[in-house]
């Protein structure tokens, strides 16, 4: 494990002489002088699931007023695979409506964040979330995060194998320190001293994230990932996985040595292969990553600048034994299935868009109060797709009935007024609480998307699923560089338009046009789809047309991303 060194960056020395991750937490909570935590402090809350944020609608008005910034906390839990009980869901709810600013968030890891927590709800919040049986240890930090999986509900056998591997990878892989239960949940302190036999007193060098996928379906967009396990079944039965490294989204803008990187198939392990090869690919990045240059640290730029020969060698060499060589694996698609569906195992499953992952109460769909009222009558469980939407699961035949009655009450499908854009569209928060925003994204994609539905019906392509994603900023938050259309933030009112990823999540977009509005975005759009209508071949997604007609030219490597930048034909 490595040791510090004076060159390290600014967070590793925090972490170095935090006394795994306790720093001066307790203190900046007593401190009621302030909204805030001391400035180390926020890079160790990240690991105890929360960011310090600010309102940033508030910023001008409160510093003309000689005020410091309206300082509030974003809270994010660890939910492996994103399933949650009915009693889970009431809880979370009550806990968003007394803790927080009464929304609720599905993130694109399945799981949530809770929005607008002052710095006196944190405790009580988090205990409230432990009663509950959850925690948001590891939410956030330079730790391995939120583990991510399919949420197919039609396998019901292989889906329900699968998200027991979340759990067990998220169980193995969490940070050992006492000082969760210290702070938070009035646990004893002092004992033994702490030790972390994985991570050591550095942890990792930037954040971690892991997916599993089933094909056909890649919903958890598994090539976005640090490490990737593929299904490989032989129909209900669970072989093993295909394992797939070096996945990442962010990018820093002007930073050509950072990019986003799809995850390099390597090879194949067996179910009982897989927590050893999770530990130890952790533990390469752990000693090898970058600690000196924080925006190289992710585990993508350690693969590339070592070769996959070194990793797949210094991996063999830790596990003991050779991977076997990867299986046959084809993925189809990477959205969600909307609507009823019936599983293997007769029961019913009901899929829902929630827009961007907000569920709040709006105008003219009570979304938050309607899944209360379903989550008090609903015998199965509820899940999170990687899609930022909501699988009411396991619902009984005799039970449908009460359930679309609610639906039906609460408007919770929104009245079939959602396109196929519509349904294959997320994005970021961005404005007001990221601090990272340069443009607005959750509060600006719904009405963009209205009209860019308007284009698509005049085109002839109502039923036509396009995937569009857009930040805030360059940061990977909704996995922008995967979309077939994607925006990220400039400066506000400004993005970056990107093309030309696929369908299936298997290949990047590429830069098209930079910094322009919503006119001009306008203008580069309308044509295209009208052409795409009139030119795509039979069963053609978006991003593969514009490809194949040279729109663009396709990314075939993350190192490739920024070359041959707005190559229009």
């Amino acid at each position: 494990m490595p040791e510090i060194q004076p060159d390290f960056n600014d967070v590793e020395h925090i972490k170095s002489r935090s006394n795994y991750l306790r720093g001066t937490i307790a203190e900046s909570l007593a401190d009621r002088a302030t909204g805030a935590v001391a400035d180390d402090d926020t890079q160790l809350t990240k690991f105890h699931g929360f960011y310090q944020q600010d309102d940033r609608d508030l910023r001008a008005e409160r510093k003309q007023q000689k005020l410091e910034p309206h300082y509030q906390f974003m809270v994010r839990l660890r939910l492996p695979g994103g399933v949650l009980t009915a009693s889970q869901w009431l809880a979370l709810d009550e806990i968003a409506r007394t803790y927080a600013n009464g929304t609720l968030r599905v993130t694109t890891r399945q799981t949530f964040q809770y929005h607008g927590v002052f710095k006196e709800h944190l405790k009580p919040l988090l205990q409230a979330v432990d009663a509950a049986g959850l925690d948001a240890k590891g939410g956030c930090g330079d730790v391995n995060r939120n583990v991510v999986a399919n949420t197919n509900p039609h396998r019901s056998r292989l889906h329900a194998e699968v998200h027991d591997w979340t759990h067990r990878v998220s169980e193995h892989l969490l940070w050992r320190s006492k000082a969760y239960e210290e702070l938070w949940l009035d646990g004893e302190s002092g004992g033994e001293p702490d030790h972390e036999p994985l991570y050591g007193s550095q942890y990792l060098p930037r954040k971690f994230k892991i997916a599993i996928a089933i094909p056909p379906e890649n919903d958890s967009d598994v090539y976005a990932n640090d490490l990737g396990f593929i299904a490989i079944a032989d129909g209900d039965e669970l072989l093993g996985f295909n394992v797939s490294v070096g996945g990442g989204m962010g990018a820093t803008y002007g930073d050509p040595a950072t990019y986003p990187r799809l995850g390099s198939v390597i090879g194949f392990c067996t179910p009982d292969q897989v927590l050893a090869v999770s530990e130890h690919v952790i533990g390469i990045q752990r000693d090898y990553g970058d600690r000196v240059n924080r925006k190289r640290a992710r585990f993508k730029y350690t693969l590339d600048d070592n070769g996959l020969d070194w990793f797949r060698d210094e991996l063999n060499n830790r596990l003991g034994f050779s991977l076997e060589a990867p299986r046959e694996a084809i993925f189809t698609g990477n959205g969600d299935r909307f609507g009823w569906t019936q599983g293997d195992d007769g029961r019913w499953h009901l899929t829902l868009l929630i827009e961007n992952g907000r569920i709040a109460d709006f105008e003219h769909q009570q979304l938050m109060t309607g899944l209360r009222e379903l989550a008090g009558v609903h015998r199965g469980e509820f899940r999170l797709t990687c899609n930022q939407n909501l699988i009411v699961a396991n619902v009984e035949e005799a039970d449908r009935p009460a359930v679309q009655t609610l639906v039906d009450q609460y408007n919770l499908d929104g009245g079939g007024s959602q396109t196929a854009l519509r349904q294959a569209a997320m994005a970021c928060v961005a404005f007001p609480t990221c601090g990272l925003a340069m443009a607005e994204s959750e509060r600006y994609l719904p009405g963009f998307i209205g009209k860019l539905d308007a284009v698509m019906a005049d085109a002839g392509l109502d039923d036509k699923a396009i995937v569009i994603r857009m930040t805030g900023c360059p940061n990977g938050c909704a996995r922008p560089y995967l979309g077939e259309i994607a925006f990220t933030g400039k400066a506000p009112g400004k993005y970056n338009l990107y093309l030309g990823a696929s369908f299936t999540g298997d290949r990047l977009n590429k830069l098209y046009r930079e910094n322009i509005g919503e006119d001009e975005i306008m203008a580069e759009l309308v044509p295209m789809i009208h052409r795409y209508a009139a030119e795509r071949e039979p069963g053609e997604h978006f991003g593969d047309f514009v490809v194949r007609v040279g729109i663009i030219h396709p990314t075939l490597e993350g190192r490739f991303f920024h070359e041959d930048v707005g190559d229009a034909a």
